[in-house]
């Protein structure tokens, strides 16, 4: 699994990328606009994320705005959301208007801050990111 994590806090980008560093490559974004730039770039090297942990209250770019660049990247290139990266909102905010915006937006999955490493890992299983029984 490669996975871009895109969190502008330190300590929620360390923790995500303890939680994920057994499961593969994780690269850090600390913001919408280097997610973006992260994420074309592994496009055009053609080795794109499996999966981006994506924070929605970011500066520059916020999640919403990153979602639907990543989606449109995918889309110009024949790969519909289906098929590409899996992106779960990672966020304090879970009030149904952003849970429901990111939704609208093609997400994979929603956690809600603080990261609950079950939840996490249960949902990786579910996207198909990890495969079952070697979640730790």
């Amino acid at each position: 699994m490669k996975a871009l994590i895109v969190e502008d806090e330190f300590t929620g980008r360390i923790l995500l990328q303890k939680l994920l560093a057994p499961y593969g490559e994780c690269h850090i974004a600390v913001n919408g606009k280097e997610a973006v730039s992260a994420f074309r770039m592994a496009m055009d090297i053609h080795q794109p994320y499996d999966l981006v942990c994506l924070d929605i209250m970011m500066p520059e770019v916020d999640g919403h705005a990153a979602l639907k660049e990543i989606r449109a990247m995918e889309e110009a290139m024949g790969i519909f959301s289906t098929r590409g990266a899996k992106v779960i909102m990672t966020t304090a905010l879970g009030d149904i208007k952003n849970v429901d915006a990111a939704y609208k937006e093609l997400c994979d999955g929603y956690l809600v801050k603080p990261i609950d490493k079950a939840k996490l890992l249960e949902l990786l299983e579910e996207l198909k990111v990890v495969k079952r029984g070697t979640v730790r």
